[in-house]
């Protein structure tokens, strides 16, 4: 990959760069409740997924397809003014810690058998990005704290392997957890 310019003494690709841009604005606008923001997780995903398969984080690749058909099914999903934050029932809550808790005790062996980088936490950052994607398609605002958690560990995942531009981003995403997570609460209870 050609190096774009060199941050941390690490050297940051054309390909990491523009991911990582593109990530950004299509966050950011998801704590918005824009519908725009689709169209962003779309090109950062495709982006992502290029740049996380060379670096053999498999399941961290395999997310970014999960993000593009996450992309299409939102824009459809959300309506035109945007997402309307609704809450997950105590019940549904509970089903979903326990879908990632038996997701994960299956994929982190088949990650492992195939050689991945960072099986454990590649898995798991995979399982709740994929849970907290969900949530979102389905405008809940419990998607957030699901992001912030996936976030914290994505940041010290990519720090400790050294891809420290990503890193810094996924602490970015941490913050805008935060941001996204109160801006959804505060128009769910307008809702109800």
């Amino acid at each position: 990959m050609s190096t774009f310019f060199t941050a941390w003494g690490y050297q940051v690709s054309f390909l990491e760069f523009f991911a990582a841009l593109t990530s950004f604005i299509g966050v950011w606008y998801g704590t918005t409740t824009k519908r725009i923001t689709w169209p962003w997780w779309i090109i950062s995903s495709a982006l992502y997924g290029f740049f996380f398969w060379s670096v053999e984080l498999i399941a961290s690749a395999l997310l970014q397809i999960v993000f593009i058909l996450a992309g299409i099914w939102g824009w459809f999903g959300w309506g035109p003014k945007g997402a309307k934050p609704g809450k997950l029932t105590q019940r549904d809550r509970a089903l979903c810690i326990a879908g990632l808790i038996v997701a994960w005790l299956i994929f982190t062996p088949w990650l492992q058998s195939i050689g991945a980088a960072a099986y454990r936490t590649d898995a798991l950052i995979f399982l709740g990005s994929f849970l907290a994607q969900v949530l979102m398609v389905y405008e809940k605002y419990e998607s957030w704290p699901v992001w912030f958690a996936v976030d914290t560990l994505a940041t010290i995942q990519y720090g400790l392997l050294k891809y420290w531009f990503t890193a810094v981003l996924y602490f970015a995403f941490t913050i805008i957890a935060i941001v996204g997570w109160v801006r959804w609460l505060k128009i769910q209870k307008s809702y109800s």
